[in-house]
């Protein structure tokens, strides 16, 4: 009701149902914001084994009743495992087709040192997170860049190595402890966020997050659903951003929020034992386009109008 009375332009209709063979017939993207939240008492690993057999049964809707060229995005936590589940379930739809969300970490990230800094955050760029949505994300301001200087250059820098990760890691239980509740409107942008940056091209200089199956960049193991850098020539697809020098702080977090993301890959092992070898894109579709969605001569700000 709520939807139909913002009287949104692009709204056409609204429909609600419990049947999967309806919600995800022929549908081009499919959203999936939710999952069980962590209750009382609940270790991560509870969770994880609770959302599981949801994500099998997302993963089997899809590959059963959407589009043939559907792109997915999952948001219902622990994303990047839920992701992983329902892509083992779904083997006909390639792995280039699958994203979750670490678009809020990134936002968050943006703000956080936007504001430490005195600084727009339209001025912030090429913050990335790698790696888990959970404790064990990193936030990689060493290749960002605020106002085209580099971070340490405008805010302590034992700041940014301590307290600066902490605070994004732990923003999300910041805001449940403040309100009672997790993230809403935030979380809503940063979904909205997540699918323009892949259906608009890539500002020249500048990049954004989302947990992908990895290809084996940067040593992640293949198959794993991990956040990295991305750019995107806005056709709904995406690639890694190569070459991105790493120093040995910054490898040692990625290395930390990776072994996250394989403990959670056993624990669901046996939700994924149907899976089949990763559909991946050939390398030359991989590489090749990345200099024009890395170019792109559009002016700076345009994606916001």
């Amino acid at each position: 009701m709520e939807l139909e009375d913002g009287a949104f332009p692009l709204l056409v209709s609204v429909s609600a149902s419990a049947d999967r063979a309806e919600t995800h017939a022929g549908a081009d993207w499919v959203l999936l914001v939710g999952s069980v939240p962590r209750g009382p008492g609940m270790e991560r690993a509870d969770l994880i084994r609770k959302n599981g057999p949801i994500f099998v049964d997302e993963g089997t809707a899809i590959a059963q009743h959407a589009s043939s060229e559907v792109r997915v995005v999952v948001v219902g936590n622990p994303c990047n495992t839920n992701c992983l589940i329902a892509r083992a379930n779904a083997q006909r739809v390639p792995d280039e087709r699958w994203t979750a969300l670490t678009r809020l970490d990134q936002n968050r990230a943006r703000a956080l040192l936007a504001a430490k800094a005195g600084a727009q955050v339209r001025e912030v760029r090429k913050l990335a997170i790698w790696g888990n949505h959970s404790a064990t994300l990193y936030p990689d301001f060493t290749n960002a860049t605020v106002n085209g200087k580099r971070p340490v250059s405008v805010v302590d820098r034992a700041w940014l190595k301590d307290g600066y990760i902490q605070e994004v890691q732990q923003r999300g239980a910041a805001v449940i402890a403040a309100r009672g509740a997790s993230s809403a409107l935030s979380a809503a942008q940063a979904i909205v966020d997540h699918v323009r940056s892949l259906v608009r091209p890539t500002p020249r200089g500048d990049w954004f997050s989302a947990a992908v199956v990895s290809d084996g960049s940067y040593d992640v193991p293949r198959g794993l659903v991990s956040s990295f850098p991305l750019t995107s020539l806005g056709d709904g697809s995406y690639q890694i951003v190569p070459g991105i020098k790493l120093n040995a702080f910054a490898k040692s977090k990625i290395a930390a929020s990776v072994a996250d993301l394989e403990k959670e890959r056993e624990l669901v092992a046996d939700l994924l034992a149907n899976a089949s070898e990763p559909v991946m894109l050939a390398p030359e579709t991989q590489q090749e386009p990345l200099a024009a969605g890395v170019t792109d001569e559009r002016p700076h700000g345009w994606e916001g109008a």
